[in-house]
């Protein structure tokens, strides 16, 4: 079969590899369609904390299940998708039901190789019924879950302000779950193309351009002063990071979804006075994907509409590097196995 790996930063190479074999409680899964995620970019270019080399990228997968041992109510030719996050079993997150957060948590694609390749294996646990979902829509699973969990995480609800900073694919997912929760969304970024694509494909009321316009002026002007009630932050970007804490409410939540690998910092007088809440959100749950799922099978969510550049998987390593560019427009590109 053929594997894509990453062997250093900005260094793709194509492998011929053995088709993994069944072992116990595993499932052999034949991929069907790659999304292509901000963690996977981040690896090649060679600023994804906590990440070595060599190693094969991917995590939002769908498949064909091909062989199958210790997965009661699956069978083979079943279309799936699965939560990419192995957990422990044991640990003190684990044991409190936070699997999303174990303390030997080994991510698919991140810590351990991914499914950039034609066959995997996967432990049968994991796996997650296709419910009548293509494998373009069963891909997305996975980026729409990160967004559920923050919502879910942060008690949305339709008396809230969300803002989200930062208009990727994870942010848009925030603000789907956060609209469908029934809050006022206000998106920002400081692309204005990727604002344009909020507007047009998701119907978000309310952006601002940080480059363009003054952020902390609008943010107070669109809440009658209160300020958002919950500020997540989906840029990963320090700078970023840093000023959400400008923008937050007095009684509010900021919630970092997004990942980087220095310190943040912010006016102690200024949280303290707001009795604000800070809290990290990380990965997603079997119950955030079974969300997802039933969002889009009763029309919340058009997973499509995200989808702004589709290739084949032995064009992958020649178009990588030019999803990089902010230029190309890419919101999530997906690779396509025959």
């Amino acid at each position: 079969m053929k594997t894509l790996v990453c062997e250093a930063p900005g260094n793709f190479r194509y492998h011929d590899s053995a088709i993994p074999a069944l072992t116990e409680n595993h499932t052999i899964l034949k991929i069907k369609t790659i999304g292509i995620c901000g963690t996977d970019l981040h690896a090649f270019e060679g600023t994804q904390p906590f990440f070595s080399y060599p190693r094969i990228l991917g995590h939002e997968l769908a498949g064909e299940i091909v062989a199958t041992d210790g997965a009661p109510g699956f069978s083979v030719g079943e279309a799936v998708t699965f939560l990419p996050y192995f957990n422990c079993g044991h640990c003190i997150a684990c044991r409190n039901g936070k699997t999303n957060c174990c303390t030997s948590m080994k991510v698919f694609g991140v810590h351990i190789d991914g499914g950039m390749s034609e066959f995997i294996s996967v432990p049968s646990d994991k796996l997650v019924h296709a419910e009548g979902l293509t494998f373009e829509e069963l891909a997305l699973v996975e980026p729409l879950a990160i967004g559920a969990h923050a919502i879910r995480r942060a008690e949305v609800t339709s008396n809230d302000t969300v803002l989200v900073v930062g208009a990727g694919p994870i942010g848009l997912g925030v603000m789907e779950f956060a609209r469908i929760a029934g809050a006022k969304v206000i998106g920002l970024d400081i692309h204005a193309g990727r604002l344009r694509f909020c507007e047009e494909k998701i119907q978000l009321e309310h952006s601002i351009n940080g480059l363009t316009q003054n952020v902390a002026r609008e943010l107070a002007r669109l809440t009658d002063g209160d300020m958002p009630t919950i500020v997540v932050d989906a840029t990963g970007s320090l700078k970023a990071i840093n000023k959400g804490f400008e923008y937050l409410s007095h009684g509010g939540k900021y919630v970092l979804v997004g990942l980087q690998g220095g310190e943040i910092a912010f006016s102690h007088p200024e949280f303290h006075k707001r009795e604000a809440t800070l809290m990290s959100s990380r990965n997603a749950t079997r119950a955030d994907f079974e969300y997802v799922i039933s969002c889009i099978k009763n029309g919340l969510i058009t997973p499509s509409n995200y989808i702004t550049h589709r290739v084949q998987f032995s064009e992958v390593k020649s178009d990588f590097n030019s999803w990089l560019d902010p230029a190309t427009n890419v919101i999530k590109a997906m690779a396509f196995l025959d």
